[in-house]
């Protein structure tokens, strides 16, 4: 590394015509660039430059080596350029995983990322929690625990819960009237590999709590087949997608149990490393935090 400093004093004494203006240049005193010219020569047993009280000029040696350390340091300044562009500017491949049933809301909320043409972006919508070091994953959004401790985690907001069928099932099963009726009704919920069993903890207009276990008639491991099979009138689920919202703004689905309440999903943005993020995963997550911090409020 001495050796590579050494070849870029060089590489200025002789931009600069001088040892001062080098000096000046590289914010060091003559001496100290006279220093490292007498090392870079005696490692290389070549004298680089003849040295008179009026001038400095390159002996042959030092105008073939000239061209290699000025072309080393105009490549470091090269890459310099490069990541302060990274640092700056959103480009390269943005690498983001999120639950499948989020795909709508992404596409909405990363919409302004489009106009940076630099920047490619890989959804990988998957239920199932990826490895964010083995999937090279930026940004992950997740809810619930989270029980990596070596990834950064960052609170988005919160998305609210509602339980709901469509009008077809209702009028056919009936509406349920109370938390004990779910017991009841057909359930859609529950990953394929456990037993179908879920507790659900709804809190009432007054502030009671009501805990009813349920059943999952149908279970599935991703969310927009639940969404699916809840607008075909299989029973009842939990809405927390986009697709849901829409359906339910359009009359597909209808809220059951307006008045209970179940706990709001917390939303956190995971990222696999601490201190300063490139432009990339910076703008990604202030887009996200926008969007959620105005769900929120």
């Amino acid at each position: 590394m001495d050796q590579l400093k050494r070849m870029a004093v060089f590489a200025e004494v002789v931009a600069a015509g001088s040892l001062s203006g080098a000096a000046r240049q590289l914010g060091m005193t003559p001496s100290a660039v006279s220093q490292h010219l007498r090392q870079l020569e005696d490692a290389l047993g070549l004298a680089l430059l003849h040295r008179s009280t009026r001038k400095l000029t390159l002996t042959e040696a030092g105008a073939r080596y000239v061209e290699g350390c000025t072309a080393m340091v105009a490549a470091a300044r090269a890459a310099d350029q490069a990541l302060v562009l990274h640092r700056d500017e959103p480009e390269g491949e943005l690498r983001i995983t999120a639950p499948i049933g989020m795909g709508a809301l992404l596409a909405q909320v990363l919409l302004p990322l489009k106009d940076h043409a630099k920047l490619h972006i890989s959804l990988l919508l998957d239920d199932a929690v990826l490895d964010l070091i083995e999937d090279r994953v930026d940004i992950a959004l997740r809810t619930g625990s989270l029980p990596d401790s070596r990834m950064v985690s960052r609170r988005l907001g919160v998305m609210e819960a509602q339980m709901c069928a469509s009008p077809a099932y209702l009028a056919q099963h009936g509406w349920p009237q109370h938390p004990r009726d779910l017991a009841h009704h057909a359930w859609l919920g529950g990953r394929p590999s456990g037993n179908g069993e879920e507790t659900l903890v709804l809190q009432g207009p007054g502030g009671e709590t009501e805990r009813v276990q349920v059943t999952g008639r149908v279970r599935a491991s991703q969310v927009t087949v639940l969404h699916s099979l809840c607008v075909a009138g299989w029973g009842i689920s939990v809405t927390v997608t986009e697709d849901d919202r829409r359906a339910m703004a359009d009359g597909r689905l209808v809220q059951v149990l307006p008045d209970w309440k179940l706990p709001e999903f917390v939303i956190y943005a995971v990222t696999p490393r601490r201190g300063e993020q490139p432009a990339k995963v910076r703008h990604a997550l202030t887009l996200l935090a926008d969007y959620f911090g105005k769900l929120t409020g």
